[in-house]
């Protein structure tokens, strides 16, 4: 089987969907969900990639990203996957799984598909009925209280009707892909060592923990 191609293509977007290892709730423990975006930002402001939307699931995570000019698709994705990886291996003291192997991405065509994507991603925790309102769920754009990137222009709006060129892949490189994103919430249990923050957020109805204090990264 051929290497699937490094995707470079100038001001395309990407949602993007990777889950943990073996579907485990690892981003129901506040510390380890607040690096997870320190991780996402940290890169965004070193110009790896644009950031547009987020959101961390207690299982998966789901984001919206132009990369940079001289930065895959798959590179963007290493980033934010190897850097939260390191992340919380130290935090935790030791090493273990945090990735599932691979990502689901699908290329952005137009507006209308952009909007779908970024309404998608904010009301993951409502359909998981982890809050009743995207907006309460701490580890979104969808509280405005992180600083991201704009629409590109080209996915701003199409008055000739024009489509933006649409790819939709699903990158592996060499292993098999995990089964599709089922927007479920887990059931494993959380790293050894930390606790839940306000409950158990895998159970439904589950209340959200206090949203992080990304200070660098918040909006002004």
């Amino acid at each position: 089987m051929a290497t699937p191609k490094h995707r470079t293509a100038p001001d395309c977007s990407y949602f993007v969907t990777t889950k943990c290892w073996q579907g485990r709730t690892i981003f129901q423990v506040k510390d380890i969900a607040d690096m997870m975006i320190e991780t996402m930002l940290v890169y965004r402001q070193q110009g790896a990639y644009l950031l547009h939307a987020f959101v961390v699931m207690p299982d998966h995570l789901h984001f919206l990203i132009t990369p940079g000019n001289t930065t895959s698709l798959e590179k963007a994705v290493q980033l934010i996957k190897g850097g939260s990886s390191h992340r919380i291996h130290k935090a935790l003291g030791r090493k273990s799984e945090i990735w599932q192997v691979g990502f689901y991405d699908w290329t952005i065509r137009d507006s209308a598909d952009w909007e779908t994507e970024v309404v998608y991603i904010h009301q993951n925790p409502v359909r998981a009925r982890l809050v009743e309102s995207a907006e309460n769920w701490p580890y979104s754009s969808a509280t405005g209280q992180f600083r991201l990137d704009a629409t590109p222009e080209r996915y701003a709006g199409f008055a000739s009707g024009a489509k933006a060129p649409f790819v939709a892949v699903r990158t592996q490189g060499l292993k098999p892909l995990p089964p599709e994103e089922e927007h479920k919430t887990g059931r494993n249990p959380v790293p050894e060592g930390l606790k839940p923050c306000n409950g158990d957020v895998r159970d439904v109805g589950a209340k959200a923990p206090t949203p992080s204090a990304v200070t660098e990264e918040k909006q002004r």
